[in-house]
């Protein structure tokens, strides 16, 4: 197991941009230490909040010490045997052929060393794989660069939603303006979790290879597409925890955060019932027909949660991102250029598919994008022409 410093992933954090640039300075000694996060000048392994962290720390240290112990032991015979046996003291080198007893030790006590190693590591690994008696299924999505969530058992099954970087994070980012002690770790919808509750966790990813950890829970398992894998945790305190895709998949990876918030069980119940009163309040008639204002005031909802991270706010763009204001496929009369493009992306996942939206959320988004800024179609996009599309 590695050993990471804090100071280390803050200073990646506070540098790093879609273009990989590393700008650390005068900023990196503002940030002060994030509660679930990242601390300043960390020399270790961060403080678990789960039992099977706290094991993994003291598998960790065990194993150092024993590393540590054959270092001294093997070096220090060989030093003081290079001492006690040279030449300008007279010494000459014993002349035999072989040696049993040698042959036994050498075979005999590195074997000792195996066993007690293997024993507590394998019981670790073992108890880090058993996902079985969980009170909550989660599946989490790689997506570039965001995470899917779907509850798919225990309470709030049937609750999905993505979270996203915040959009002021990556307006900080492009400005070159790190604010903050979570910058880049901020995300729009956290994952909500009771606490002292065995949650399982299964991975995957809709483009790329993913890695969804979180430190101080003491889990991290690749997200690869067209498979699924599982890990586990039991957050033992209350809080809010935070990790990172920790697999490099593309040019916005650093805008990846994972948010795992922990509440009490009393708390988490209420969540959940907000959570479907909300989906209840956004459930649309697939066969309803908008009128041009409904779709804007819906997309503006859509291009903000979704959209604007990337796009911005102004539809401008930033760097390698095309702008949506004045774009030539968004201005075409022929409006399944458009839909295709959200729903299937394009430039080899530079912009991400969005099949995962609604019917209904595509159609406004399109119909939003279209007819705002300087665009001035007319054009409305029904969610019938986005199932139609889909097929």
């Amino acid at each position: 197991m590695k050993t990471i410093t804090a100071l280390s992933l803050r200073a990646w954090r506070l540098g790093a941009s879609a273009g990989g640039a590393l700008a650390v300075g005068p900023a990196l000694a503002a940030v002060n230490d994030l509660p679930g996060g990242p601390e300043n000048y960390q020399f270790n392994l961060p403080s678990m909040v789960t039992e099977i962290g706290a094991d993994q720390i003291w598998l960790h240290n065990f194993m150092l010490i024993i590393c540590t112990l054959i270092f001294i032991g093997v070096f220090g015979v060989m030093f003081w045997s290079i001492f006690k046996h040279r030449k300008s003291q007279g010494a000459r080198s014993a002349n035999f052929h072989e040696s049993t007893l040698v042959e036994v030790v050498w075979t005999v006590v590195p074997f000792i060393i195996v066993i007690l190693m293997a024993l507590p590591a394998t019981r670790v690994v073992v108890a880090m794989k058993d996902t079985s008696a969980a009170d909550l299924t989660i599946k989490a999505t790689g997506i570039q660069w965001k995470w899917g969530y779907d509850y798919l058992n225990g309470e709030g099954e049937g609750i999905g939603f993505l979270s996203t970087l915040d959009a002021s994070q990556r307006e900080a980012s492009n400005a070159g303006k790190p604010v903050g002690d979570d910058y880049l770790l901020k995300v729009d919808n956290p994952l909500v979790v009771p606490v002292n509750k065995k949650v399982r966790v299964i991975t995957t990813a809709s483009d790329v290879i993913h890695a969804f950890g979180v430190p101080r829970l003491g889990f991290k398992q690749d997200a690869i597409p067209g498979f699924v894998r599982d890990t586990w945790f039991r957050a033992e305190k209350v809080g809010d925890y935070y990790g990172q895709c920790y697999e490099l998949c593309g040019k916005e990876h650093a805008y990846m955060p994972i948010h795992v918030k922990v509440v009490s069980q009393a708390d988490y119940t209420a969540w959940v019932d907000g959570k479907r009163k909300e989906a209840a309040a956004k459930a649309d008639d697939p066969s309803k027909v908008w009128t041009l204002a409904e779709l804007q005031a819906r997309g503006a909802q859509v291009y903000a949660a979704n959209c604007a991270v990337c796009h911005l706010p102004t539809g401008k763009g930033a760097g390698p991102i095309k702008p949506l204001d004045a774009s030539p496929i968004v201005l075409d009369s022929d409006k399944l250029k458009q839909i295709h493009v959200v729903l299937n992306g394009q430039n080899n996942g530079a912009m991400p598919a969005w099949k995962q939206l609604s019917d209904t959320e595509i159609a406004a988004v399109v119909t939003y994008t279209k007819n705002h800024w300087s665009n001035a179609t007319g054009q409305i996009v029904q969610p019938a022409d986005v199932a139609a599309a889909r097929k």
